[in-house]
């Protein structure tokens, strides 16, 4: 999705969200590239926190903003929050440190992440775009817990 078709008014909170999906693509990349097990685990160790932030900022303010807005978007954040579920699974089972299943759920969640991305940029940010909902507000909030949760100031 080109952040530079999205409207104005929408543009901030959806970009913000893109730029984590990519953030997060590059780091599966990193590990993918990753020879040795300590980089693997420094790698897999930055990925689930940041999914882990992600997941909670979406479900705290962004899917809430969204309810509501058609039972299309509403049935597309149903199944954003199981997929959420799955992949809080995987980053458990990765945080617990079983090495020898670390690349296994690794890859896994790259997997499932990729497919959650996929729906969100091709499905649901355009009927968000579609239903016109205004999230400059959103945006402000979004990045607000963001940097909260990331312990950094705002």
């Amino acid at each position: 999705m080109d952040k530079s078709k999205i409207p104005v008014e929408q543009r901030p909170a959806l970009a913000l969200l893109m730029d984590d999906h990519r953030a997060v693509k590059k780091l599966f990349k990193e590990f993918e590239a990753a020879k040795k097990d300590s980089d693997k685990q420094a790698i897999a160790a930055e990925t689930c926190q940041q999914l882990s932030v992600h997941a909670q900022i979406e479900e705290e303010i962004f899917y809430p903003a969204l309810r509501g807005a058609s039972d299309k978007v509403d049935d597309m954040l149903d199944e954003a929050e199981v997929e959420h579920d799955v992949a809080k699974s995987l980053i458990q089972k990765i945080q617990q440190g079983d090495s020898e299943m670390l690349d296994a759920n690794y890859k896994v969640l790259t997997e499932y992440v990729g497919h959650h991305v996929e729906e969100e940029e091709g499905e649901l940010f355009p009927a968000v775009i579609k239903a016109k909902i205004d999230l400059r507000e959103i945006a402000t909030r979004l990045e607000a817990r963001k940097m909260e949760l990331l312990g950094e100031p705002a």
